[in-house]
């Protein structure tokens, strides 16, 4: 959404600022993925070759109930954290009066203005700074992001910085700076 433009959220507040990002890192899919698939198709070999062709898996095979609940439970893990990867997002809105950040499904922080002393854009290192991509504490404070290296670093009259993951940092750091005047 262009800084330019204004729209109403669900609940009809005024949102001068959306952006939503999942992570799309190749690399990160690689790492989430064949890992998965390995240890999916290896529990779906198990079963397979121990409870329909009679065959005993491994060298002390587990009794059949066994093996059908661990195998089928670590197939459905594997599943679920897949999709929870794929379905997280982060959030973030500029509001009238706050900022809303929300990491879907894991949390949601609320910003007012009158708590925030400056912001800046700037380019980070996520892995040297914050130890990842993700909700991250590190010697640099908190950061929420999900891909990149450019963010919004707010400085809080109380507490540790924080850092805002951003594609669009530039923007969200003037949306943010022209609201700050105000209720400083």
């Amino acid at each position: 959404m262009s800084s330019s433009q204004v729209y109403q959220d669900d609940h009809g507040r005024a949102v001068y600022f959306r952006e939503e990002q999942r992570f799309q890192q190749k690399w990160l899919w690689i790492l989430v993925l064949f890992p998965s698939l390995f240890l999916a198709a290896l529990f779906g070999n198990g079963m397979f070759q121990q409870l329909l062709l009679g065959r005993p898996w491994g060298s002390k095979p587990m009794s059949d109930t066994e093996l059908a609940l661990v195998g089928s439970g670590a197939i459905l893990f594997i599943f679920l954290m897949v999709c929870l990867f794929y379905y997280t997002r982060l959030i973030t809105e500029v509001r009238d009066r706050e900022i809303l950040v929300r990491f879907v499904p894991f949390m949601k922080k609320t910003i007012p203005f009158d708590t925030i002393r400056s912001c800046r854009a700037r380019t980070y290192s996520p892995i040297r700074e914050y130890g990842g991509w993700g909700i991250r504490y590190g010697k640099s404070g908190r950061a929420y992001n999900v891909s990149g290296n450019r963010g919004v670093q707010l400085e809080l009259y109380e507490g540790k910085p924080l850092l805002i993951g951003s594609q669009c940092a530039d923007d969200l750091a003037r949306e943010i700076s022209g609201r700050i005047k105000r209720f400083s």
